[in-house]
């Protein structure tokens, strides 16, 4: 048996393949961009505000090229080309005709009927072979025959007579369906025959030489490169060096500002006379005089000094460019504001960078300086400059009419809880704010997402005490209370309580349901839905920011960080509502450790930092209790143990004590609570349980 191989001569087949192939591509492609999107700057609020900072229209051309990288044209392109193909191949599959194999069948070969007896088909035969038998036919030109088809013809007439009357030839007939035995394999390649007809071989040898041995290798070899060459903080491992050979456990913002200048990605943006170009008009005007800072740009002398330390090139420019950013300075000329306002993004990348390499050394120092200095470079602020610069219109001569000359600086919060009278009397005036101004400031800062935590407290889900080495959750309470914000309504007791979930409430445990109280006190379930914090208000950065909230526990006596951060970008409530007034609703983060291997009391420093905002962070102290692992089982058995039954003698002695007594009425433990209460099931006492340890924490303020 030989092997045929046959190829589409006449286009029925390989429409087919190139249609599969094309969709298996094309179809993902389609998702992918028509997917509802998850990215949260796409998805959350804005700020609402008329406020334009200057040079608004080359910021946003920033903000909208990086739309375009992201709104990723090429793989746009490669969907319309696969639906173009898709729908020629569907066209020829719909257009073509087909041409169906014919089954070997000798009673259709001898036009006899399947019925026909042996006799009747001899007979038949031997009529035929008087008309076309080669020796007595004659070729018709009219029919386009020939002697060779002729004989063709009636060696298959011979063949479809032994099929049917000799008993070897019906054999083979009915076991291979064909009176010569077993046939070649034929193989049908859905591919036109012209492909590798007519001298087009070396065509096709050239085009796999292409596919195999240039495109697939470069593809491949980007794709290696470039996953080796970028961290996974997305920066270049080059520049990932430059800042771990800058670190320092003493760091500060401002050196970290220098630090930062040091990464490979500016010299993209920068390449040739671009770095040369402007840089002594950039220093000079950094280096004026300022209004608050020794300096227009905000640097301090000894930021100065390391500035001019460095050759002329790509990274004194940079960081001229990163003081002149922070500084707000005005440059006079389009190309450097618009190098200015380029810097600040690629800046922020390197700083959580240099956040990641400050988190393997665990010095609080440095990482909290990584966090500082990307809010001041979200909100385009010098270090140690006043957390007032946040709202609109605030130049250094308002911010001094604010604070004068002491060295302490307000925060937005502390500055809107004066009176109003107080307010309008330090900024409105000549030189300074005016009334529409004021208002547009004041509208901004009413919608600033402030988180005040309220509690913190430590837990092991169902267990009444922690234990070494258990699986401990810190949970933090807090709401989002703006700045201005007027008629603020109490905490309500219930909604700091931590509610654990059934362990068979499998909704609850994969986040998709929550176990609160009502206002009643009972235990009811809501559904989970994340709720995105408005956009971060930050005019002069040239990106949609997204705040972000970082909660870590470090040890204030060592200045190490003890539990490493856990970032929150949503919330199981809402922040505001839809006509973009506070919730005020009680927000809970949690996060999970393992608890210390040795009993004892441990006293934490709690950190909640806002990489967006200057001034939004809290720092309080938490205590953590873990008890020795056989005092808890003790104590816990001693809870579970019985007490006297009320009709007992030992029960009435108890009672005439004034203990407590099985059967007895249990008093309320909140005045509001319904009177059948005792009648509770043991599951729903069990979801009442907060299972939280007495922690010293700040009252919310």
């Amino acid at each position: 048996m030989s092997s045929d191989y046959s190829y589409d001569e006449q286009g029925q087949f390989y429409p087919f393949f190139i249609f599969t192939v094309t969709t298996i591509v094309t179809l993902p492609l389609t998702y992918s961009l028509l997917a509802p999107t998850t990215d949260a700057a796409a998805l959350a609020p804005r700020i609402q505000t008329s406020y334009k900072p200057e040079h608004a229209d080359l910021i946003q051309a920033q903000r909208a090229a990086q739309k375009r990288k992201q709104r990723r044209i090429k793989r746009a392109i490669a969907t319309v080309l696969g639906w173009a193909v898709m729908a020629g191949m569907l066209y020829l599959i719909v257009t073509t005709q087909r041409t169906v194999a014919k089954i070997w069948n000798p009673y259709d070969i001898l036009g006899v009927s399947e019925s026909a007896t042996e006799k009747q088909i001899k007979s038949h035969y031997r009529k035929l072979g008087v008309k076309l038998h080669p020796d007595k036919a004659r070729p018709d030109p009219a029919k386009n025959e020939t002697l060779e088809t002729l004989s063709n013809a009636w060696v298959e007439l011979t063949k479809a007579y032994q099929a049917l009357t000799d008993e070897e030839v019906r054999n083979n007939y009915i076991q291979y369906g064909h009176p010569d035995g077993k046939q070649s394999f034929s193989i049908g390649i859905a591919l036109p025959k012209f492909i590798v007809s007519d001298g087009n071989g070396k065509y096709i040898i050239l085009v796999y030489a292409l596919l195999l041995g240039v495109l697939l290798p470069y593809y491949v070899g980007s794709w290696w490169y470039g996953t080796q060459r970028i961290t996974k903080e997305g920066v270049l491992v080059e520049s990932a060096n430059n800042l771990f050979r800058e670190y320092s456990e003493t760091i500060n913002e401002g050196e970290l500002v220098t630090a930062l200048s040091s990464g490979k990605e500016f010299q993209e943006s920068l390449k040739g006379d671009k770095a040369e170009s402007g840089l002594s008009k950039l220093e000079s005007r950094i280096l004026e005089e300022g209004q608050i800072a020794p300096f227009a740009g905000g640097l301090s002398v000894k930021d100065k000094e390391k500035l001019e330390d460095l050759d002329s090139g790509v990274r004194r420019k940079v960081l001229a460019l990163l003081w002149a950013y922070l500084g707000r300075v005005e440059l006079d000329d389009q190309a450097l504001d618009s190098a200015k306002y380029s810097v600040a993004p690629i800046a922020q990348s390197l700083c959580s960078s240099f956040r990641a390499i400050s988190l393997a050394y665990g010095n609080i120092g440095p990482i909290l300086a990584s966090y500082y200095t990307s809010q001041r470079l979200v909100q385009a602020i010098p270090p140690k400059a006043s957390p007032l610069f946040q709202l609109p219109h605030f130049s250094p001569a308002v911010v001094k009419a604010i604070e004068g000359d002491s060295k302490t600086h307000l925060t937005v919060q502390e500055f809107m809880d004066l009176p109003d009278s107080q307010r309008r009397s330090a900024v409105i005036g000549k030189g300074l704010l005016s009334e529409e101004q004021y208002k547009t400031a004041l509208g901004v800062a009413q919608q600033l997402p402030y988180l005040r935590v309220a509690k913190a407290f430590f837990k092991v889900t169902g267990e009444r005490f922690i234990i070494p080495s258990s699986l401990v959750t810190l949970v933090i309470k807090g709401r989002f209370v703006p700045p201005a914000s007027t008629n603020i309504p109490e905490v309500d007791e219930v909604d700091l309580e931590d509610i654990d979930a059934a362990e068979d409430d499998l909704d609850a445990l994969m986040g998709r349901k929550k176990t609160v109280k009502d206002a009643n006190g009972k235990v009811i379930k809501e559904d989970t839905k994340p709720v995105s914090p408005p956009l971060t208000f930050a005019p002069y950065y040239s990106r949609d920011q997204s705040p972000r909230w970082h909660a870590f526990l470090s040890d204030s006596k060592q200045g190490k960080m003890a539990v490493p951060p856990f970032t929150f970008t949503t919330f199981d409530k809402p922040i505001f509502t839809d006509d973009g007034k506070p919730t005020y609703n009680m927000q809970t983060l949690r996060a999970q450790f393992a608890a210390p291997p040795q009993a004892g009391t441990y006293t934490f420093v709690l950190h909640v930092v806002c990489d967006s905002y200057v001034g939004f962070d809290t720092k309080m102290e938490v205590t953590l209790n873990v008890e020795d692992a056989s005092k808890a089982a003790a104590m816990t058995a001693e809870d579970e143990i019985s007490e006297p039954e009320e009709d007992s003698l030992a029960g009435q002695m108890s009672a005439l004590k004034g203990g407590s007594v099985a059967g007895a009425t249990k008093p309320k433990r909140r005045k509001d609570e319904d009177s059948d209460s005792e009648e509770e099931s043991g599951t729903e006492e069990e979801e009442d349980s907060t299972s939280e340890t007495n922690t010293d924490t700040e009252p919310e303020s």
